[in-house]
């Protein structure tokens, strides 16, 4: 069975972010995959400013990405980049942490012009955790998930296909690599 670690790096619990996160969290239970989630905002956050390896939950949530087949990655865009949260947690994974796995970015923004960002900044930092199979991954801009007055999310119509068309890409790239990932 496919294991997904899901790594949400935002920084807010009533983040739009989340509205991508639970389409995932949805698309990976109809597809049989089983998760783990490492919400990086709640690990102790003088583990990460201390970068402290040895730390009880870094070592748990390590565990999570180990273990895992593929790892999603969640973030909002701050100043052209990814979080510093998301960024203090990615430098106390073990050096050669995405090895082997398939690596999709999940990301959101207030404008097209931080798309790049993929590209720009995630993906290298992905290749030098050994990522070698890092999916497209899905751009959305925050004005394409409505949170509604009960803290769950609509996500826009196109936003939705998008989604499900690259998470199906990684569900069926596990399917077809299962054997030379491990």
């Amino acid at each position: 069975m496919t294991k997904v670690a899901i790594i949400s790096g935002g920084t807010s619990a009533n983040s739009r972010l989340n509205g991508l996160e639970n389409e995932a969290i949805s698309f990976l239970n109809k597809s049989g995959a089983t998760f783990e989630r490492i919400i990086v905002r709640d690990l102790p956050a003088e583990d990460l400013l201390h970068a402290k390896f040895d730390s009880p939950a870094i070592i748990e949530a390590n565990k999570k990405v180990a273990e895992a087949d593929a790892v999603i990655v969640l973030t909002p865009v701050y100043k052209a980049a990814y979080t510093g949260v998301l960024k203090a947690y990615l430098d106390l994974l073990p050096q050669k942490g995405f090895v082997d796995k398939v690596i999709l970015p999940l990301v959101i923004g207030g404008t097209f012009g931080h798309l790049l960002m993929i590209d720009y900044a995630l993906k290298p930092v992905f290749s030098a955790l050994g990522a070698e199979t890092i999916l497209h991954g899905v751009y959305v801009l925050d004005s394409e998930v409505e949170r509604t007055e009960d803290n769950s999310y609509f996500l826009d119509h196109e936003v939705q296909k998008r989604l499900q068309k690259e998470l199906a890409n990684l569900t069926a790239f596990l399917k077809v690599n299962q054997p030379l990932l491990k």
